[in-house]
């Protein structure tokens, strides 16, 4: 069993700024990194959530879920896009992430040809799923909260109203989303589906 949660107080730390962009003759401190990647992640924001993209703008995927990640964090990281070679404290084997995200892709792709769910619960999937896997070196999170709401943003629904970090320790809902992921981890959804339910309130 896979815990998307694991180490969670300590989730995707700045620890190490190889492969980042910004200019190497200053020392940056983790907020100013912080602000880059949110700009960054702004204008991806605009680009697929500003209104419904077409499955042409984001067609789900195997290789634009790549080119997602390296929108999102492409100005501030090398990395971005990139799968990651080495071990986390969170997320499945390096080796099996390439095809893990292979068989979320086809996932996805039979849950809308056969409409196993609805749009809700299916973005509350995608996002464990994506989480679960962790495919890159760090921005999982925000990657995958990004891939839930483009989803529903294609399929007619407004997106989720995330804070910039759900799992930032003054976040109130912090909990509530730390324990959501954890029974989805054991094939519960229901939490998950819950959180994406209250799409106006921010989580």
């Amino acid at each position: 069993m896979i815990d998307s949660t694991k180490l969670i107080e300590d989730a995707t730390p700045l620890d190490d700024v190889s492969g980042l962009k910004l200019s190497k003759s200053k020392v940056y401190m983790l907020r100013e990194i912080y602000n880059e990647e949110a700009l960054n992640i702004a204008n991806a924001t605009l680009k697929y959530l500003s209104a419904p993209p077409s499955k042409k703008e984001a067609p789900f995927s195997y290789e634009w879920l790549l080119q997602l990640h390296e929108e999102m964090f492409g100005n501030v990281w090398d990395w971005a896009g990139k799968l990651r070679q080495g071990e986390l404290s969170i997320g499945i084997k390096a080796y099996l992430v390439s095809m893990e995200l292979k068989k979320l892709v086809d996932d996805i792709a039979y849950w809308d040809k056969h409409q196993t769910y609805d749009a809700t619960e299916t973005a509350a999937r995608i996002h464990h799923r994506a989480v679960q896997i962790h495919p890159f070196q760090n921005g999982n999170g925000r990657w995958s909260r990004m891939l839930a709401n483009i989803y529903l943003r294609q399929n007619g629904l407004m997106p989720v109203k995330w804070q910039e970090n759900a799992l930032a320790k003054e976040n109130p809902k912090r909990a509530q989303y730390i324990q959501a992921l954890k029974m989805a981890d054991n094939g519960n959804y229901n939490a998950l589906i819950d959180m994406y339910k209250i799409r106006y309130e921010n989580l």
